[in-house]
């Protein structure tokens, strides 16, 4: 039975990278030896979208991208800007020194409710 989502950044900024999900976002982890950090993440819901060419993305969602952003900024994360896309609304964020993640403000309604659920 799969019980979660094991997500994965691959960077050569791997401390500046958990610095940023201890340190900015406050995301509790475990160690999983030797100082290697797993962290917990909040809820997730996985979107499938049909495509001509293969690939992956990870989003950070929030429910407020201005207010998001905002903190973020205040916390020295650099961000460009926010791209409306009808659906939701977009911008990047650099969370290490070329390593950045997408920020997401949905507009459609989201699975992040049924995270836990019973219903596998």
């Amino acid at each position: 039975m799969i019980t979660g989502v094991h997500a994965l950044i691959y960077t050569k900024q791997a401390d500046a990278v958990r610095a940023f999900f201890k340190d900015v976002v406050g995301a509790p982890s475990v160690d999983a030896g030797r100082g290697w950090l797993i962290f917990a993440l909040p809820p997730a819901e996985l979107g499938i979208h049909p495509e001509d060419h293969e690939s992956h993305e990870l989003y950070l969602m929030c429910d407020d991208i201005d207010r998001t952003l905002a903190e973020l900024k205040a916390k020295g994360v650099e961000a460009g800007p926010i791209s409306d896309q009808g659906w939701g609304r977009v911008a990047s964020i650099t969370i290490a020194s070329g390593v950045t993640l997408g920020l997401y403000e949905a507009r459609h309604p989201t699975a992040l409710h049924l995270s836990g659920s019973a219903s596998r």
